[in-house]
């Protein structure tokens, strides 16, 4: 499986599917059910708006752990992916912030989740977790030992950080793609909902044109036209959420609108 046959027919607009905080986190509610009923409501608002796939994250649990999370995390997110798969046909992905690719792979493989999501997959950056390393080489081992269908869709100089030594866009899009397998890559703004630009856009497929493109963060019913004819996907939040913030339940006519906006520029 590749990224062409999981989307087939179209540009993909992934809706993010946000957890709130999990077992454990500083903003644990006590209540798995709770956390279930916001993850279904989000991903059967999404299905009804007609986005492509889903992508589950355990946005809730700041401040993150910068790599390994505990048990208790992975079994609350495999419950709430698990959950999400039952309730849609979409296909569906998890990323286990901030850097968890083990934990994301494991839990894809026990659900049945099609992708994931890794922050920093080759390279080092310096994030609010303090430096997270790319560990490519553990995550395609792990993912081989598994016997795996799952894609990995990693990120590129990701938002919230800066990179450790003086790396270009290009150079990283080169090492993620040829070097770190990845299966597709993400371009994004600085911060979650924040633009991301159309130049880094333009850059990354320019230096790597074969190589199945998404972007990241700040995508509105506004931009996604002129994104869409550059990139080959995107993955949505915040601008689908009540009042525009991530940490919000998706907003269905937001959502409607951006789908809408996407279908006319395809």
């Amino acid at each position: 499986m590749d990224f062409h046959t999981l989307f087939p027919d179209s540009k993909p607009v992934i809706g993010m599917v946000h957890l709130l905080p999990l077992p454990g986190s500083p903003g644990w509610g006590g209540s798995m059910d709770a956390v279930l009923e916001r993850a279904l409501a989000d991903a059967r608002a999404w299905a009804e708006a007609g986005t492509s796939a889903l992508l589950v994250e355990n946005y809730g649990d700041v401040p993150f752990h910068p790599e390994r999370v505990e048990p208790h995390t992975v079994a609350a997110m495999a419950l709430a992916v698990a959950a999400v798969r039952e309730t849609t046909a979409l296909p569906t992905g998890v990323n286990v912030l901030r850097n968890d690719a083990r934990a994301a792979l494991g839990i894809a493989a026990a659900t049945g989740a099609r992708f994931i999501r890794v922050n920093v997959h080759t390279g080092a950056m310096v994030t609010d977790q303090g430096l997270l390393q790319g560990r490519a080489d553990e995550t395609l081992r792990l993912r081989r030992s598994l016997d795996a269908p799952v894609l990995i869709f990693a990120d590129l100089l990701v938002k919230h950080a800066v990179p450790l030594g003086e790396v270009s866009l290009e150079q990283a899009t080169h090492d993620a793609f040829e070097r770190g397998l990845a299966d597709a890559l993400i371009v994004s703004g600085v911060a979650t909902g924040q633009p991301t630009p159309l130049a880094d856009v333009r850059r990354v497929k320019e230096a790597l044109p074969t190589a199945p493109l998404l972007v990241g963060s700040g995508v509105t019913p506004e931009s996604i036209a002129d994104l869409l004819r550059v990139a080959d996907g995107v993955i949505v939040g915040s601008s689908a959420k009540v009042d525009g913030r991530a940490e919000n339940p998706v907003d269905l006519e937001r959502a409607r609108s951006l789908i809408q906006a996407a279908r006319r520029a395809r």
